[in-house]
């Protein structure tokens, strides 16, 4: 199973994750969840104007959050790999969520890339039982405590 991970950084934070270790994370996520044909998805790091942007006009919600997922419309298959869709970071939001703690902010970008990848393989929180799958998934891919797994809607 392949992976191919288009990241892109806008933000002025940068140095926050490694392309590898998210390879290795979306890989592993995948095969756990019954994915086996080769996949890709983008993840763009941007800072907190852009992804406010994003949110009033996807969600209709004022100022910025941590993370999107976009899923790709139609779902589909194209030459033998699977497009998930786009994942949407936004690194001031880590970076004020985080403190500055650099070392904090890199496992705030694995747990919200996580986060964003379970969104675009259906999973959702809207509801207690779904906050808990996903909770638990999250714990169970980043090798975390749940208390520890889920760090969003502070």
């Amino acid at each position: 199973m392949k992976v191919h991970l288009d990241i892109r950084n806008e933000s002025t934070r940068k140095h926050l994750y490694r392309r590898d270790a998210l390879c290795r994370l979306a890989k592993r996520i995948c095969l756990a969840e019954g994915v086996r044909e080769a996949v890709e998805l983008s993840v763009l790091l941007c800072d907190d104007p852009f992804i406010a942007g994003l949110n009033k006009t996807y969600r209709n919600k004022r100022g910025p959050t941590d993370v999107l997922s976009f899923g790709q419309e139609p779902a589909g298959t194209f030459h033998g790999v699977r497009v998930l869709g786009d994942i949407v970071i936004s690194l001031e939001t880590v970076e004020r969520h985080c403190e500055g703690d650099r070392a904090a902010m890199r496992g705030e970008v694995r747990l919200l890339f996580c986060h964003g990848l379970l969104h675009l393989l259906g999973y959702t929180h809207g509801s207690p039982v779904g906050q808990r799958e996903m909770n638990e998934k999250q714990a169970q891919y980043l090798g975390l405590s749940t208390e520890a797994a889920w760090h969003l809607g502070r």
